[in-house]
């Protein structure tokens, strides 16, 4: 990082005199001193896609942005069809074609071991095991499916660009010799705890990865749908795996004579449902358990990654989770069609300099 003027500098061409201490205009410079300091370089170290200039790479080449906003809302008003404020239709797509693959696997995988489960519920007669845990499977994979929508079409909490100028800077409440930052990148005020994503192409409040499998980053506003997303494939999966055994074995029991299968079919099914099953449960489980830990302890994974000591209030594990899944615990927690706020409406961080 680079220091590249101090804030009375800054406050003097734009208010030529006002002192943000006091609100009076005293005809001298501002009374304190807010250093600004401009990153030279993204959080990842790289220089890629961005303006601007790097003492020591040189200038950067264009900005090109790698997010698209799509307002839903506009288009269904034309059917007669608008929505509730209470859900946000702006959607945030981005553009990566490593991130299209891995969206696209994750659907395939819902949709194939879907079917793998109705093959073998089919493999026994109609009974109330087979309706209460055809019920369990596809209602859960549908509410994964729709929290994976969620997560990769939600803006994860980016920070507008080209908002670092000297009237924001002015209108800050800052405290005396405070540091403000800005991203080069970006060209904006970085707020506390936000990171620099080189595939989005954007600051992220409270970023925590970027993940391939819902194209887009984990960050402050879509982290409830992300821990949705991972807690209901976890589910399907180890509930696949359980009836893939139960099965087998039980058709196995009786010489396959009660089963809609013959043997060498009921294996196959049972073998590629146990894999799918296995692999992506523990998978999930991990990232479900690690989402979990990072919310209760209130640090991300980056900042775990970076062993960034942060100044903010440290919460209880409650009260954090109450922040990312809502204040009071009901069926909402656990439905992806609730917000934890109207996210349209405010996009506004705790963890922001304004």
């Amino acid at each position: 990082m680079e220091e590249v003027g101090r804030g009375e500098d800054l406050l003097n061409k734009s208010m030529n005199g006002y002192s943000p201490s006091t609100g009076d205009r005293e005809g001298g410079a501002v009374n304190r001193q807010i250093r600004v300091f401009l990153r030279t370089s993204g959080d990842d170290g790289m220089h890629d896609g961005y303006s601007g200039a790097s003492p020591l790479l040189g200038p950067y080449p264009a900005y090109k942005p790698s997010v698209t906003l799509f307002d839903l809302n506009k288009h269904l008003r034309r059917f007669g069809l608008p929505i509730s404020r209470l859900y946000c239709t702006q959607l945030w797509f981005v553009k990566d074609c490593g991130g299209y693959f891995g969206a696209g696997f994750t659907w395939m995988f819902i949709f194939v071991g879907e079917m793998l489960v109705l093959l073998v519920l089919l493999m026994k007669a109609l009974s109330l095991f087979v309706v209460i845990n055809g019920i369990l499977s596809f209602g859960c994979a549908f509410l994964g499916f729709v929290a994976h929508c969620r997560a990769m079409f939600t803006d994860p909490g980016a920070v507008p660009r080209g908002d670092a100028t000297n009237e924001n800077i002015a209108r800050m409440a800052v405290t005396d010799g405070q540091v403000i930052y800005k991203c080069q990148k970006c060209d904006c005020i970085k707020p506390e705890r936000a990171h620099h994503c080189s595939t989005c192409r954007r600051c992220i409040r409270k970023m925590d990865h970027h993940c391939p499998w819902i194209n887009n980053c984990v960050g402050e506003n879509n982290q409830k749908y992300f821990v949705l997303f991972t807690m209901y494939i976890c589910f399907i999966s180890w509930h696949a795996l359980f009836l893939a055994i139960y099965h087998l074995i039980s058709c196995a029991l009786t010489n396959f004579d009660g089963c809609s299968y013959s043997p060498g079919p009921s294996i196959v099914v049972t073998v590629c449902l146990t894999v799918e099953g296995l692999m992506f449960g523990i998978f999930t489980a991990i990232m479900c358990g690690s989402q979990l830990s990072a919310i209760c302890s209130d640090e991300t994974g980056i900042e775990h990654l970076k062993r960034e000591t942060g100044k903010w209030e440290k919460r209880s594990c409650w009260t954090n989770m109450r922040l990312v899944f809502g204040n009071k615990f009901t069926f909402r927690w656990f439905s992806p069609f609730h917000a934890t706020e109207d996210l349209c409406a405010s996009n506004q961080s705790v963890y922001s300099y304004l």
